[in-house]
């Protein structure tokens, strides 16, 4: 009879792992997403974060308000680790680990590498940690992009970094130092 009990007690406990398991590995409304930019030589930018979901609502102007700082995701912070030196927009960038936020505005958006790493992405309170303030270029998408998406697109020897949702475009070019 002991042997039954402790035997149903190691399936029920098996059971109810793999539950917590199962619940753990759900869906989060706005899953975590990557993107790589390859500058040759084994020299990388890496860039993780978590793509939230257009859900017919008005993302700039609205959800993301114009003229304040912005994770640039949903979740955690928005990670931007090089192995290489680089030249982002106008400012130079050493190979390490940062993080990324946003300010966008209609016509024009800034694009903020931070030093800290591991923080939640609101409220923005690191200005004292901030490497580089950059402007990007901003463009009008012919359809809306209904996943935030944060890609690169090889251009000579670095990448342009795009950041696209609703029907807004930001981009800054990105060299190897």
């Amino acid at each position: 009879m002991q042997k039954q009990i402790a035997s149903l007690a190691i399936v029920m406990l098996i059971c109810a792992t793999a539950s917590y398991a199962q619940m753990g590995n759900s869906k989060r409304p706005s899953p975590p997403e990557k993107a790589t930019c390859d500058l040759g030589g084994g020299q990388t930018i890496k860039t993780d974060y978590s793509s939230p979901r257009m859900k017919g609502r008005e993302i700039f102007g609205g959800l993301v308000p114009y003229g304040e700082v912005w994770r640039t995701g949903a979740n955690e912070a928005t990670t931007f680790v090089t192995n290489a030196n680089l030249e982002v927009g106008d400012k130079e960038v050493a190979a390490g680990n940062y993080t990324i936020f946003t300010v966008p505005e209609k016509d024009k958006w800034t694009l903020i590498i931070n030093k800290k790493t591991g923080e939640w992405g609101i409220p923005y309170k690191y200005e004292s940690d901030e490497l580089a303030r950059i402007g990007m270029k901003v463009s009008q998408l012919p359809s809306p992009v209904e996943d935030f998406t944060i890609s690169y697109a090889k251009a000579g020897n670095g990448c342009m970094m795009n950041i696209e949702w609703a029907t807004t475009r930001a981009s800054v070019d990105i060299k190897k130092k």
